[in-house]
């Protein structure tokens, strides 16, 4: 691979009507964790950034009728076409002009190609993969923090980004690329992803066979929605993350390193070839990557708390049990095979998680299962060939394959 995804060398314009009003926003996947905190951020910062359109699945119609209300946009989008009645009448009880509403699957994709500055994809899972290649071919700065459509359609993503176009929310990828501006490119030795350890920390792997779903959704730092929460249990989004810091920053998978970092302070590092490592500090609050990202070049002040340097602090650093967590190992594979098996991977663990929080999957069954269903897939054809339809297709199986496994 030759293309950095996310390069904080580059600068990326986009062309606006308006350089010098405030920065015109669209926030996908408004009513999620992601998408409430990038709310609040802009809330707090009315004359930097101003909304312009939402989308949101539609199970919580009160609360985007609020956010569109409070915001003043000009578009709301809803996946689901039964939400659009009550999200009119939520939206008419509240007063003043009611938004234009679009529904349908499509519907998010189409507010990312709207006239604004940035697109903010916060939406969560492989759906969010069409919205992403919408704002890219808009020519919208990308604030990624909808890894999936990365890690699912990394050939796609990289055939349509322009430097600088994309900039990263996961914690993980905006500690890499804030450290990454400490040096170039050829002074990179190694990536090192940092990880909380999740609520199982310490664990052997025989003492996570009968956890259940309240238990794995307990995550000790972070409030996050609950396919992330498992994920971060299984350490999957570990392994997720694995592929997008190689996709992003074009460095080989045996030159990015996972530790686990309990605190969930240092949030990634990057050392370099002289022996120095420069490390992104913070208490865990997503608002700092995402005002980062909305605000870019500039940094947005007091976003988030910063570390309290008056009170006494211990960061703790201890290697990976890969045994215990086999889902980084597995995602080091699928991302060395590329073409399809990423989605393979990213669409088997959905249904798994979904399959687990049911009670129809044991915890450890998780990632044993997509195991599975990655072995059957395959090596895939190569990468350059990739098409949307190749990645649909193979989630498709993924899924129903994954449902067949967990069902016995």
């Amino acid at each position: 691979m030759d293309v950095i995804l996310a390069d904080p060398h580059a600068r990326f314009e986009p062309v606006v009507k308006d350089p010098d009003g405030p920065r015109e926003l669209v926030i996908l996947g408004s009513t999620g964790s992601i998408g409430t905190q990038a709310i609040d951020v802009v809330l707090r910062n009315p004359g930097r950034f101003k909304v312009v359109g939402l989308s949101a699945a539609g199970g919580r119609v009160e609360l985007l009728a609020q956010q569109a209300h409070q915001l003043g946009v000009a578009v709301v989008a809803v996946a689901r076409p039964d939400a659009v009645d009550p999200l009119r009448a939520a939206l008419a009880a509240l007063g003043g002009p009611v938004p234009e509403i679009i529904a349908g699957p499509d519907a998010a994709t189409q507010v990312a190609g709207m006239e604004c500055h940035s697109v903010l994809n916060g939406i969560t899972g492989s759906i969010g993969l069409a919205p992403t290649l919408a704002a890219l071919r808009a020519g919208r700065v990308l604030v990624l923090a909808n890894k999936e459509s990365l890690i699912v359609g990394g050939p796609l993503v990289k055939a349509l980004a322009r430097p600088g176009q994309i900039v990263p929310v996961d914690s993980e990828h905006t500690a890499l690329f804030q450290a990454l501006m400490s040096g170039t490119r050829a002074e990179v030795r190694k990536l090192v992803v940092t990880a909380s350890g999740g609520p199982f920390r310490g664990k052997r792997r025989e003492e996570l066979a009968n956890v259940t779903p309240d238990q794995a959704l307990a995550h000790p730092n972070w409030d996050m929605g609950p396919v992330i929460t498992i994920n971060s249990a299984t350490l999957v989004n570990k392994g997720l993350e694995v592929i997008e810091a190689h996709l992003l920053y074009d460095i080989p998978f045996d030159r990015i390193e996972v530790v686990v970092h309990p605190q969930s302070v240092v949030h990634s590092m990057v050392e370099f070839t002289d022996g120095s490592t420069m490390a992104q500090a913070s208490p865990p609050d997503m608002r700092m990557p995402i005002s980062l990202g909305l605000g870019w070049p500039d940094r947005v002040p007091d976003a988030a708390p910063a570390c309290d340097w008056t009170k006494a602090a211990t960061w703790e650093f201890f290697p990976l049990d890969n045994d215990a967590f086999p889902a980084v190992d597995l995602a080091r594979e699928v991302g060395t095979l590329g073409g399809t098996a990423p989605a393979v991977f990213n669409a088997a663990n959905e249904e798994c998680v979904d399959a687990f929080l049911q009670g129809r999957l044991p915890f450890s069954g998780i990632v044993d299962t997509v195991a599975k269903v990655v072995a059957e897939h395959g090596t895939p054809s190569g990468a350059t060939s990739l098409t949307l339809e190749d990645v649909l297709a193979a989630e498709t199986w993924a899924r129903a394959r994954a449902r067949a496994i967990a069902a016995g």
